[in-house]
Parts: C-alpha cells; sequence; structure tokens
C-alpha cells in the first residue's frame, strides 16, 4: 500500500465525518467555534495514532475472545493519559471539550480503525492510516467549527470579524446540522464523491 495513500484516504476517500459520517456526536456537540474543533480533531487524532500503533503491536497475541475489550483499554489508555496532558498544560481546552474527552474511548471512528485496519496492517501503516484518518477529522471540525463560529458570532479563531451577533442558530444544535449538511455537499462536489 502507498504510504501517501493511507494519509490522503483518511482525508479525503474516507473521511470520517463528511464521507463515512462516523464521530457525529463529538463532531455536533464540539464545534461552536474553530479551536474547539481544531482542539478535539487533534485530541482525537492523538488517541488514534498511539492506539493504532499499540494494536498493531499486540493484535497477534490477543485472543480473539477478548479482542474488542482489549482495544478499548489500550484506547482507554491513552485517553487517559490525553486527559491528564490537557488538564496540566491546556486546562482551558480540556475545560471548554469536557465530557467529550473521555468519550474518545467509544469513539466509532477510533474502535473502527483499530478493528479495521490496525489488526491486520503493519506497525508503520497502522500509524500512517492513524494520522490520515485522524487529519480528516481535524479538518472536518476544524472547517465546520469556522463556519459556525463565522456565522454565529461573526469571528474566526476568536478574533471578531463580523459587527454585531450572527446569527445563534449557529451556535446551537440546529445549526451544527444546518452547516453539516452544506460542508457535506461542498466536499461532496469537490471531491466527486457520489452518496
Amino acid at each position: 500500500m502507498g504510504k501517501l495513500k493511507l494519509i490522503s484516504d483518511g482525508i479525503i476517500k474516507n473521511n470520517p465525518t463528511f464521507v463515512l459520517v462516523l464521530g457525529m456526536c463529538p463532531t455536533l456537540g464540539t464545534t461552536t467555534s474553530a479551536i474547539n474543533g481544531m482542539g478535539m480533531g487533534l485530541a482525537t487524532t492523538f488517541v488514534l495514532i498511539l492506539s493504532n500503533i499499540v494494536i498493531s503491536s499486540v493484535a497477534k497475541i490477543i485472543p480473539d475472545k477478548v479482542r474488542i475489550p482489549s482495544y478499548i483499554v489500550i484506547i482507554a489508555s491513552f485517553v487517559t493519559i490525553l486527559q491528564l496532558l490537557l488538564q496540566a498544560y491546556l486546562p482551558s481546552l480540556y475545560e471548554t471539550l469536557g465530557l467529550f474527552i473521555p468519550l474518545i474511548v467509544v469513539n466509532c471512528i477510533v474502535l473502527g480503525r483499530a478493528e479495521a485496519f490496525a489488526n491486520k496492517h503493519s506497525v508503520c501503516d497502522s500509524a500512517l492510516d492513524g494520522i490520515g484518518t485522524g487529519l480528516g477529522f481535524t479538518i472536518a471540525l476544524t472547517v465546520l467549527g469556522c463556519v459556525r463560529e463565522l456565522l454565529g458570532s461573526g469571528s474566526f479563531f476568536g478574533l471578531k470579524l463580523i459587527e454585531g451577533d450572527g446569527m445563534l442558530a449557529f451556535i446551537l444544535a440546529p445549526g451544527a446540522f444546518i452547516a453539516l449538511a452544506y460542508l457535506m455537499v461542498i466536499f461532496r462536489k469537490v471531491t466527486g464523491k457520489k452518496a
């Protein structure tokens, strides 16, 4: 498998948000601003890469009966490390993302890549798959956060660009669905993906 193809597949062909429609809870819940979307995407990428590496390394020695619980323990270990790092070095982001950080443990993107890819491929390929999928998720969340922040509050990464309050609906849950739907259509038009 081409190394760059593993990365580009996660960003374009198998984008977790715009193509596979996975991880919708953090996608819709954390993207009220660009920085929140980027923070959640990078946090998930961290867990995705490291869990893919470890799962690929130990996949051959894990019995089939306890495969999924073992993967969850590995993923939970990295989420715990991530939580501690965020609390220590980025407490404001940790407070903002709140409950969504521990929910990475059961994020279908992370568990799905462990089951569908990491347990069948080499450590290097699994790491690249984690990078590609994580970047695809991060880009999607950041773009969605940018759109919602710009339309909802008239700012971009916290910098006020448009005077006034913006359209409150885009900061609330309905705006997340509306913005995501339009971004999915745009993504599919640009990449030529069929529904």
